[in-house]
Order: C-alpha cells, then sequence, then structure tokens
C-alpha cells in the first residue's frame, strides 16, 4: 500500500542552487529549471513573481518591487522567502497532483550550516512534503555525474555554482575530504563589473556581466583577442554608452577568482590520503556546476593538478539527476543521505 501512495505523491529532488533550483519527479526527470530568484512588493509584502519571470525584473523594477535572490554564496539569506520560493516550485510541479505527501530530497551546498538544514527541512514540509532528506552537493553532482561513488576507490568532484565551489573527495559512499569555497560564477561576474567600472568607467548590470561572461569568458589567456560590445551606464554622464571590450581583459578581470578555485582544488588534494591520491591520478577529476561550462577551465585546471580533468556530460544538472537518482533507488543510496540528527 505504501508504494502505491507514494508513486501518487510522486517523490521528488530539488537542486536549491543560489543561481537555478532544479525539480527533478521521480519517473519523469527534471521538470523544472528556473533562477533562484524571487520578485516581492515591499509595500504589500507579497510576492509578485518567481523564478524566470522574477529574473527579467531584476534591475528594472520600480521601487517597491525588489528582486530577492534568498540563497547568496550557497547559504540562505532569507530563510521566509527560500521557503515561498520552494514552496512555489514544488506546487508548480504539483499542479494537477492533488498533494499526497511525496518524499522529498534536497541538496544543499556542504557547507550548510545546522541550523540552514533544519530550515530547508522545514521548507520541504511547509511545501507538503511527507520526508525530507538533505544530501550535501558534491555527493549529489557525483552521482549526476556517473562517478563510483560506491567502490573503495577515489573520486573527485569540483563542482562550481553561483555562489560556491564545492570540491570533494568520495569513496565508498561518502565524503572524504570537501571544501567549500565561496567562489562560483557569481564572483566572476562581480569581478567584470567591477574590471569596467574601473577600467571604462560603466556601470554594468549583473545579468550583463553573467551575458559577457558567457559570451567570451575563458579561463586561460586568449590567443588572439576578440572584441564583445557592451551596453551599460556611463559612470561620468550618467547616460547610456556602450563600449568594446576584449576576450582578453575579460580574462584578466576574472583570473583572481578562478585561481582561487584552482588553489583549492590543490589544497584538497594535499589532504588526500596517498592511497585515494593515487586512484585520482588515474581516474582524474569532473568538473560540473555552470562554472564546468567556462572555456578552457578543465584544460586550466588539468595543467594545474597534473590531473585528467573532464567536464560533466551535463554539468548544470549533474546535482539534479544525482539527487534524482537517491529518489529513484532510495532503498539503494539512502546511505549518501545526510543522517537525521539524533535527539
Amino acid at each position: 500500500m505504501g508504494s502505491f501512495m507514494g508513486f501518487l505523491g510522486r517523490d521528488m529532488a530539488v537542486d536549491l542552487g543560489t543561481a537555478n533550483t532544479l525539480v527533478y519527479v521521480r519517473d519523469r526527470g527534471i521538470v523544472l529549471d528556473e533562477p533562484s530568484v524571487v520578485a516581492l512588493n515591499t509595500r504589500t509584502g507579497k510576492i509578485v513573481a518567481v523564478g524566470t519571470e522574477a529574473k527579467q525584473m531584476i534591475g528594472r523594477t520600480p521601487g517597491h518591487i525588489v528582486a530577492i535572490r534568498p540563497l547568496a554564496d550557497g547559504v540562505i539569506t532569507d530563510l521566509e522567502v527560500a521557503e515561498q520560493m520552494l514552496r512555489y516550485f514544488i506546487k508548480k510541479v504539483h499542479r494537477r497532483h492533488y498533494l499526497t505527501q511525496p518524499r522529498l530530497v534536497i541538496a544543499v551546498p556542504s557547507g550548510v550550516t545546522g541550523v540552514e538544514q533544519r530550515a530547508v527541512k522545514e521548507a520541504g514540509y511547509q511545501a507538503g512534503a511527507r520526508r525530507v532528506y538533505i544530501m550535501e552537493e558534491p555527493m549529489a553532482a557525483a552521482i549526476g555525474a556517473g562517478l563510483p561513488v560506491h567502490e573503495a576507490m577515489g573520486s573527485m568532484v569540483v563542482d562550481i555554482g553561483g555562489g560556491t565551489t564545492e570540491v570533494a573527495v568520495i569513496s565508498l559512499g561518502g565524503i572524504v575530504t570537501t571544501r567549500s569555497l565561496r567562489v562560483g560564477g557569481d564572483e566572476l561576474d562581480q569581478a567584470i563589473i567591477t574590471h569596467v567600472k574601473k577600467e571604462h568607467s560603466l556601470l554594468l548590470g549583473t545579468r550583463t556581466a553573467e551575458e559577457v561572461k558567457v559570451a567570451i569568458g575563458m579561463a586561460y589567456r586568449p590567443g588572439r583577442e576578440r572584441l564583445f560590445t557592451i551596453r551599460g551606464r556611463d559612470l561620468v554622464t550618467g547616460l547610456p554608452r556602450s563600449v568594446d571590450i576584449s576576450d582578453v581583459e575579460i580574462h584578466e578581470a576574472i583570473n583572481e577568482p578562478l585561481q582561487m578555485i584552482v588553489d583549492s582544488v590543490q589544497a584538497t588534494l594535499d589532504e588526500c590520503p596517498p592511497e585515494l591520491a593515487g586512484d585520482l591520478v588515474k581516474n582524474g577529476l569532473v568538473l560540473t556546476g555552470g562554472g564546468a561550462l567556462l572555456r578552457g577551465l578543465d584544460r586550466r585546471l588539468a595543467e594545474a593538478t597534473g590531473m585528467p580533468v573532464k567536464v560533466a556530460d551535463n554539468p548544470l544538472h549533474s546535482v539534479a539527476m544525482g539527487a534524482g537518482r537517491c529518489v529513484e533507488e532510495f532503498d539503494r543510496l539512502q546511505g549518501v543521505l545526510v543522517p537525521e540528527p539524533r535527539h
């Protein structure tokens, strides 16, 4: 009987990311992938829009409507809004089904505190889940990227999200060593904004900075220069102005946060027990998360560590797929979930 009810309730997995939230539904796969943004009317305290619709409002709203990203640096900065956002996304997926309380697996960054974990769980229960399980992001990313996490063999995953970079070495279904660094895609966007402001006295919005990064961002110095036109507001006149910017410049701008990511990968390797380090030289490391899409990052990490580096097949979906696998094969994979605190 229980399993039949479980099927009706369609168990779900959620990748609650700084930049995007993805929802995976059992037997259906990823059914939702939207920005982790909420637009709030400060006069009434009501939510105006969530997700894609809210992201389009960033930088374009009247004063009393603010766009909030409830997660920054992989940490929940606004609990109440995060809860409402999660509830909204789950309800959106569950449109037709009368909620028969599903099981819910939520992937969170590994550096999340106990308080935040409880908050995420609470949000899941508020959204109508029967049981909420927490899973660490690097573990979910590794499973989603197809690494042999259950074998007595070291695998390494470097998951570069919007707010955090998680570096983890995994063996026998557990995380052996991990580092959570509050540097991710957002930090790269910020570096671009700072550079353009300083060198061209032009103010860029975060969305434009992200477009620039995607279009011409590179992890190592480009051979020949390519130009890209950006539009922003002139700091001096306050009027809109466009300027041509080169990929070499952008590389210089994002180099510092990139180096921090490379350093944390090296530091994790240094802490690794020798047996596992041997496995890693053979198996290499897998890049997941949006940051894995930055051109040349795999090459740069390979040069820095002397190890083979490969990018996961669909780096943006790795965490959601990994958490989703736990929902599909709950009994086999339940060991990788974060254990319930004992009271």
